[in-house]
């Protein structure tokens, strides 16, 4: 599961990049309960979204040449530079370029063989989100990929990642966890693209955790967003929804079932 004793391969940071920040302000703090606050004159106008005092999750406005309104999920790594060489010797690309963000920490953005980008974080004084598992932040991501096996060996060679066929309701469901984690690391799946009929290009999807799911849906909805996927349950899972912001940035939520004993 997500935590904030983050090790590396596991996110420990998320952000979305939007073509409206003060639109998707006001969406997200109607939906999830979140405040915008600003980085700094210096930030380019990057911020944080606040739960209750705590960093949820980082935002700022894009251009059209930045790509389309998305969430970019970001995982922790020791050592930024190596993590982006690593991803070009298999086959991926480095989108940005390692580089200092004003002493908090090293960052670039990748992306791997099938041209699904992501981030990496090496901490400084920013160590990753503030929260994460709780209503209203990040509980689990989710990679949509035309090869699975091919994504499990680039995630592994890039990230250390290690994957885990899961029994599941019609089959099974491939799992990530950090190197010698184990299932109890656990973070996110690999799902065939295919198994999104709405989308043909591959993409991590994150999962932020919500008390009510049909309720959350409906908000969403009301507040100028789309149901990709109604509200949907996974027996031993949770009851979740796909969801689309107002300026077109893919995310989920799920109102998760209580743990096994």
């Amino acid at each position: 599961m997500l935590t904030t004793r983050f090790v590396n391969g596991a996110p420990n940071w998320i952000d979305v990049g939007t073509s409206d920040i003060d639109g998707a302000t006001s969406f997200y703090g109607g939906l999830f309960g979140w405040r915008f606050q600003s980085a700094g004159p210096d930030s380019g106008g990057y911020g944080f979204f606040q739960l209750d005092g705590k960093t949820a999750a980082g935002g700022m406005q894009t251009t059209p040449e930045q790509g389309p309104p998305s969430w970019t999920v970001y995982f922790q790594t020791a050592d930024a530079e190596a993590t982006a060489k690593a991803a070009e010797q298999a086959h991926g690309s480095v989108l940005m370029q390692p580089m200092d963000v004003m002493g908090e920490g090293h960052m670039a953005i990748l992306a791997d063989k099938a041209s699904v980008p992501f981030g990496i974080w090496q901490p400084g004084r920013t160590k990753g989100v503030d929260v994460a598992n709780e209503p209203g932040s990040l509980s689990w991501v989710e990679l949509y990929t035309p090869d699975i096996a091919a994504a499990a060996w680039f995630y592994h060679e890039t990230l250390g990642l290690e994957t885990e066929a899961v029994p599941f309701p019609g089959g099974t469901y491939t799992t990530f966890n950090p190197a010698g984690g184990g299932a109890d690391s656990m973070f996110g799946g690999v799902v065939p693209l295919a198994d999104d009929p709405s989308e043909d290009t591959a993409y991590w999807l994150p999962y932020f955790e919500v008390m009510d799911t049909d309720a959350t849906a409906a908000k969403a909805q009301e507040l100028g967003g789309t149901v990709r996927v109604p509200p949907t349950d996974i027996e031993g899972v949770g009851r979740f929804a796909k969801l689309t912001d107002p300026y077109g940035a893919r995310f989920a939520v799920i109102k998760s079932a209580p743990p096994q004993t």
